[in-house]
C-alpha cells in the first residue's frame, strides 16, 4: 500500500544568536511569500502542521515553522544545565531576526500565536520596513498573570501534565476532541522549566502598551485575531490593543480559543484565508 506522505519537509540548521549556538529544527512547505510561524509558550511548531499541509495556503506562501531553542526538536545551548531558561523581549527578537537572516527571507509575513502574537507587534514597532505584514493570534500589548508560575517547575509535580491542565481551559468547548488532545499533548512534552521561562516574556517582560501607538501600520499592516473563548488573551484585551494600534485590523473568532491553528484548523482557515488573500496583494 502506498504511503501518503504529508507535504512539509523537516530540516535542522545551526543558528548563532546572542552569543550562543543552537541546533534548530524547522519545517516548511510551499512557494511564494515567506510566512514565518511562531508557536505558543511551552509548545512547539507542530501546532502549525495544518497550515503547512494546506495547498490553498502553500500555493501562494512558503510556510516556515521552527521550534525555538529549548522547544520541541531544537536543542538548548551547550552548558544549559548551568543556567535557568528565561525568554526576554531582546532575546526573542534576536532569534527571530537571526532566523530570517539565516533563511534569507525577503519581506516575510510573521504569524505568531500567544507569546508569538505578542512578539510580532514588537517586531512591527521596531522594523516595519522589513516585514510585509504581521498576524498576531491571541496577542495583546499588555497582560496580567493569573496563576502561580512556581507550579510549572516543581519536583513533586508532573510538569507536562500541569502545563496541559493550565492551558486546557483556553481551548474552546466546541473544538474537536481529537485536536484538543493533540494540542494538550504538545504541552505534556515540554522540557523542565521551559513553559515557566516563556511566561517570563509573556506576562512580565513583553508589555508594550505605552509604545504600541507608535506602530506604523502603513509600513507594516497588523492583523489582530482573538478567539472568543480565550481566557488568557481575552477578546477585550485584543480590542484594547487594537484601539492603541492605529490602522490595525481586528477579528474576534467565534467558536475559537487560544490555539486556533491547532485546536480547530478547519474553522480557523475560514478566518485566516481572507487575511492571507489581502496580504498577498500588498506590494513587496
Amino acid at each position: 500500500m502506498a504511503i501518503d506522505f504529508e507535504p512539509m519537509t523537516g530540516r535542522y540548521f545551526t543558528l548563532n544568536s546572542g552569543g550562543s549556538e543552537y541546533r534548530i529544527y524547522m519545517e516548511e512547505a510551499g512557494i511564494g511569500i515567506p510566512l514565518l510561524c511562531l508557536h505558543t509558550a511551552g509548545s512547539d511548531a507542530r501546532q502549525f502542521r495544518h497550515i503547512l499541509a494546506d495547498p490553498d495556503i502553500t500555493s501562494r506562501f512558503r510556510v516556515i515553522a521552527f521550534d525555538l531553542p529549548w522547544h520541541g526538536k531544537s536543542n538548548p545551548p551547550k552548558g544549559f544545565r548551568d543556567s535557568d531558561y528565561k525568554l526576554t523581549v531582546t532575546g526573542y527578537k534576536q532569534i527571530i531576526s537571526d532566523v530570517c537572516f539565516a533563511l534569507d527571507l525577503h519581506s516575510p509575513v510573521v504569524m505568531g500565536c500567544s507569546m508569538g502574537g505578542r512578539i510580532v507587534c514588537h517586531l512591527a514597532l521596531e522594523n516595519p520596513e522589513y516585514f510585509r505584514a504581521m498576524i498576531a493570534l491571541e496577542g495583546a500589548d499588555k497582560l496580567e498573570p493569573y496563576y502561580n508560575l512556581d507550579w510549572l517547575h516543581r519536583p513533586d509535580v508532573h510538569g507536562g501534565e500541569i502545563q496541559a491542565a493550565f492551558v486546557s481551559s483556553q481551548i474552546a468547548p466546541m473544538s474537536p476532541d481529537e485536536y484538543r488532545w493533540e494540542t494538550l499533548w504538545h504541552y505534556m512534552q515540554g522540557g523542565p522549566g521551559v513553559f515557566k521561562g516563556d511566561l517570563h516574556f509573556y506576562w512580565l517582560d513583553g508589555d508594550f502598551d505605552e509604545r504600541s501607538p507608535q506602530i506604523n501600520t502603513k509600513a507594516c499592516p497588523v492583523y489582530l485575531m482573538s478567539g472568543e473563548y480565550d481566557c488568557s488573551c481575552t477578546p477585550e484585551r485584543t480590542l484594547e490593543t487594537a484601539s492603541r494600534i492605529k490602522g490595525s485590523k481586528v477579528t474576534i473568532m467565534q467558536g475559537m480559543g487560544h490555539f486556533p491553528m491547532s485546536e480547530n484548523p478547519a474553522l480557523f482557515k475560514t478566518y485566516l484565508m481572507p487575511i492571507l488573500s489581502e496580504i498577498a496583494n500588498i506590494p513587496a
